[in-house]
């Protein structure tokens, strides 16, 4: 399944990874259950495209909560991740501290405004309100936009 995800994710264009190793509480946080997960895990990332080097890998368990908003003491030999990429070095300890090194996409702001309708809402007292994700350009209250296909 993690396989799968993993694919699945590089195929659709996402570009950053974390890993969250979970339920290390089950393996009494065993480092070298750890490091062989991180083994097994960046041998096949790799073959799907992503660079290992750039994938913060963390030992957690979602059922106490450890190493996710705050370190563990439950496994003292972690050091914490690291991770590099083409904005700099990054290192953290939990699962949050991995989320917040995530970098923005970049957004081709430059381009025109590309908004595909997601779905469309009639609200009584305001009016149609469509839905969607602005792809490329820019957006600002009061701009005269024009939708196409024309013939809709």
């Amino acid at each position: 399944q993690t396989r799968e995800h993993a694919l699945l994710a590089y195929t659709l264009g996402v570009k950053q990874l974390i890993v969250a190793i979970n339920k290390m509480d089950t393996t009494k946080w065993s480092e070298d259950r750890f490091k062989e997960i991180i083994k097994e895990t960046s041998n096949f990332i790799k073959k799907v495209g992503y660079n290992p080097k750039t994938v913060p890998f963390v030992p957690i368990s979602g059922f106490h909560g450890d190493n996710m908003l705050e370190a563990s003491s439950n496994c003292p030999w972690y050091k914490g991740w690291e991770k590099e990429t083409k904005g700099g070095k990054s290192t953290g300890k939990t699962l949050l501290d991995a989320i917040d090194a995530i970098e923005p996409p970049k957004r081709p702001t430059d381009k025109p405004l590309r908004l595909p309708l997601q779905d469309v809402y009639k609200i009584g007292g305001i009016g149609t309100v469509p839905v969607g994700r602005i792809e490329t350009g820019i957006l600002k209250p009061g701009m005269v936009v024009t939708f196409a296909p024309s013939n809709v």
